[in-house]
């Protein structure tokens, strides 16, 4: 494991907080480092269950979010559940697991098992538990974009 140095500097010109980490390459150590930093309360979603019955559900359960008329459905491993809000709405508060995939579409990128690009101009997703769709021919440029900073997502 690589020593890490932390140090503050003080910049009265900034109205955020401005996070830096300098390293010979990115590694294992940087990315978890990264990704400590990034954690934030996971969102938690009311949706409606049997018989409208009200369910909250944490982010990390959903396998995807799909636009249902003017409701959105979210699978997650165990079951599907609705929700009377918009697509858009609910990608503004989700963490940057999500990615949108097409107009109709979230996913969430720790829930992928493969992406199958082998089809010319289409990209076949995969899920850990089984399910499987396909991103919009319009979303793969800002797809490929996102994933080839992801390491181990691109075959």
């Amino acid at each position: 494991m690589k020593k890490i140095n932390i140090r503050f500097e003080q910049d009265k010109t900034l109205d955020t907080v401005d996070i830096v980490i300098r390293a010979a390459s990115r590694d294992a150590q940087v990315d978890a480092l990264m990704e400590s930093l990034a954690q934030r309360e996971p969102v938690r979603l009311t949706v409606l269950y049997q018989a409208n019955c009200p369910t909250v559900i944490d982010e990390k359960d959903i396998v995807l979010i799909s636009a249902d008329g003017k409701n959105i459905r979210i699978v997650t491993l165990r079951d599907v559940f609705h929700a009377k809000q918009s697509l858009q709405s609910v990608e503004g508060i989700l963490s940057g697991n999500f990615l949108r995939v097409s107009r109709f579409e979230i996913i969430n990128l720790k829930m992928v098992r493969k992406y199958d690009f082998t089809l010319v101009g289409t990209l076949r997703i995969e899920f850990e538990n089984g399910m499987e769709t396909w991103a919009s021919r319009r979303y793969i440029p800002v797809i490929r974009e996102r994933l080839s900073g992801e390491e181990g997502y691109l075959c």
